[in-house]
């Protein structure tokens, strides 16, 4: 199974008021294994960031200047996600601003998000597993143990690959995530179990010395306490 750990920044929080995507940060998981394969871009907006946001991800309008458009990249970003689950912290944010940037793309053609990727929401799947807990990337990582101290601002390729982490670890086990608790088409659990070695299998075969190698071994002890004073092996 194809998925990509999604995720965005963007000049503000409603694309409903205008604002854009200024970031793209994508890592590609291949039946649950890193591939090393990413997709990262910064995007011109053509609007001002607002201030607050700034201060989430550091991102400046003066940076973003001599960026590409969203229409410039939007072929090679379809092309990576395309046919894909998408795994998203928030997924609504997300989603509902590349819906937005796919919108103003003449070549899209209407197409949203949905008619080309499935949506998995991380954040859905932790408020299920940790109810009434602090659900947030920073929260999941301390409670999962995953190291995010370089994490000091939002930057949307840092946040997949933190993410693809997080996921991994939340559905440990799991070959495919399933909430509903509902078997599979061929009738069988999802869960993939842990696969425990027979005790009995290749035992070591314990050697004791004989009674001349005992022999041996004390004479040996008693040189070294004759050398040394004293023998720890004897104490």
């Amino acid at each position: 199974m194809r998925q990509i750990v999604l995720d965005t920044e963007t000049t503000g929080i409603d694309p409903r008021q205008g604002h854009r995507i200024i970031e793209i940060g994508c890592v590609e998981l291949l039946n649950r294994r890193l591939t090393g394969n990413t997709f990262h871009v910064y995007v011109n907006p053509q609007r001002l960031i607002e201030q607050e946001a700034i201060e989430v991800h550091g991102i400046t309008n003066e940076y973003l200047l001599d960026k590409p458009l969203f229409a410039d990249i939007a072929a090679d970003f379809v092309k990576f996600i395309s046919g894909a689950q998408l795994v998203i912290h928030n997924a609504p944010f997300d989603v509902g601003f590349m819906d937005h940037e796919f919108a103003r793309v003449a070549a899209m053609a209407g197409k949203k998000t949905s008619d080309m990727c499935t949506v998995l929401d991380t954040l859905e799947m932790a408020r299920q597993i940790h109810p009434g807990q602090k659900n947030n990337l920073d929260a999941l990582c301390k409670r999962y143990g995953i190291d995010n101290s370089h994490r000091e601002l939002h930057g949307a390729l840092l946040d997949s690959e933190i993410l693809a982490d997080v996921y991994l670890m939340m559905t440990g086990g799991q070959t495919d995530l399933n909430l509903s608790g509902k078997s599979n088409s061929e009738g069988g659990s999802q869960v993939e179990r842990i696969r425990r070695l027979d005790p009995q299998l290749n035992q070591l075969k314990v050697l004791r010395a004989t009674a001349d190698e005992l022999v041996e071994h004390e004479k040996r002890l008693d040189l070294v306490n004759k050398e040394g004073g004293s023998c720890l092996w004897r104490e």
